[in-house]
């Protein structure tokens, strides 16, 4: 399925518009994790435990968004976007959200 954050898809046409589709990501790092990651923000740097999770959940995400469009008979996403936020200091929310559409090749 092709995803792009741009209106339109160079060399298609949308045939189709099916609404807004979304997949929504809570993950929340171990205490093994939370503890490794504070100790490494003393020293500064990059805290490789939350990007890797940050990641993962994005494209945990893009996972689900896919999935949504497939379900609701798109074959691409366009306009596709990313929101995080945090619930509490323990967890962090990604949502990856855009159109459902369906694309059909450009004539030659």
């Amino acid at each position: 399925m092709l995803v792009t954050t741009t209106e339109r898809a160079e060399g298609y046409t949308v045939q189709r518009v099916l609404g807004q589709v979304f997949g929504v990501v809570v993950r929340s790092r171990s205490l093994v994790g939370n503890v490794a990651a504070g100790l490494r923000s003393l020293a500064g740097g990059e805290i490789t435990e939350y990007t890797h999770l940050v990641e993962d959940t994005r494209r945990h995400a893009i996972d689900r968004m896919v999935e949504n469009a497939r379900i609701m008979g798109g074959n691409a996403v366009v306009m596709m976007r990313f929101d995080s936020s945090e619930m509490g200091q323990t967890m962090s929310e990604v949502v990856a959200y855009g159109t459902a559409v369906v694309l059909d090749p450009e004539p030659k």
